[in-house]
């Protein structure tokens, strides 16, 4: 056991006791969202998680202490202190731990603090990737690197679709990493169902989907497996509308000169402004579906 991590009663019981958990991020938490609708957001998936028959695992760092699993009063705090927050991914973990401050979890911290944990499924909305224009300014996501080796299933709506979505798909690719569709040949862009990209492999239900992970991890073929979980039809945005948003927002962050690890959150909340709040909204949903299919992976994980 890591000496710097906390691990809820809850979550260890239901880890030692072979129960399917969930693990969440908390960016979204701190840089998704403002206060309430952060918290009440973040408590609303961990309440999807526990009624489709799992335990969530919601990952931040409280005080420089690695937290797998929060009480509503530690979600709270989070939401309250929002952009103050550290946003942690790997390279940001030891300033956090030994500064005894607290840490909003990307998906590549979260993976960490998940594996140390021994948690194998994490959901989130989208994972980071390729950021366009990559090939002059070198911005990928640290995201790719942790699925590259860190053994965690990420449910995602696919890589959220202000990144370059070909040189995300060919960076994981390089890296070995298997895209798989959840009842899609099509990789879903977030906000959208499918791109005009594909995935490696369409499995159609949880039970397919834990067979290949636990085949991959039995191999000792290390590293994460992204679950690309298509927006349901109900909250998907127009192509065309949430495109125009996109390419707005890019081009103030690129007047701004806004970079590095700035540029997302600035792009999904000017994305969010741009479509009245349509683009949160569908945000939120598609972290919902994500949810229980993890859960539903997780049940059958612990069989």
């Amino acid at each position: 056991m890591n000496k710097f991590l906390d691990i809820s009663t809850e979550v260890a019981e239901a880890l030692a006791n072979n129960k399917p958990v969930v693990a969440l991020e908390s960016t979204i938490i701190s840089h998704g969202m403002p206060w309430p609708q952060n918290a009440e957001t973040a408590k609303k998936v961990e309440q999807v998680i526990r009624d489709n028959g799992a335990v969530p695992a919601t990952i931040a760092i409280i005080d420089g202490r690695l937290k797998a699993g929060l009480s509503h009063e530690e979600i709270d705090t989070l939401g309250q202190a929002g952009l103050s927050v550290i946003k942690c991914s790997r390279r940001d973990l030891p300033y956090v731990i030994a500064k005894k401050e607290h840490g909003a979890t990307t998906v590549a911290a979260t993976m960490i603090i998940a594996a140390m944990a021994g948690i194998k499924i994490f959901a989130t909305g989208g994972i980071g990737g390729v950021h366009r224009g990559a090939q002059n300014t070198f911005d990928i996501s640290a995201d790719l690197q942790e699925l590259a080796k860190t053994n965690v299933a990420v449910v995602c709506a696919g890589a959220k679709s202000i990144l370059d979505l070909a040189l995300t798909r060919e960076y994981l690719e390089t890296q070995g990493v298997p895209v798989l569709g959840y009842n899609t040949d099509s990789l879903p862009a977030f906000y959208t169902r499918d791109s005009d990209h594909t995935v490696d492999y369409n499995l159609t239900d949880a039970l397919q989907i834990s067979d290949f992970l636990q085949a991959k991890w039995s191999m000792s073929l290390n590293g994460g497996v992204v679950i690309a979980n298509p927006i349901p039809e109900e909250y998907a945005m127009e192509k065309e509308i949430i495109g125009n948003a996109i390419n707005q927002a890019l081009k103030e962050l690129d007047e701004q000169g806004v970079g590095g690890k700035e540029s997302t959150p600035f792009l999904l909340a000017r994305v969010a402004e741009l479509t009245g709040g349509d683009s949160l909204a569908s945000n939120i949903q598609l972290v919902f579906n994500n949810a229980r299919l993890a859960s539903a992976i997780a049940i059958e994980m612990s069989k």
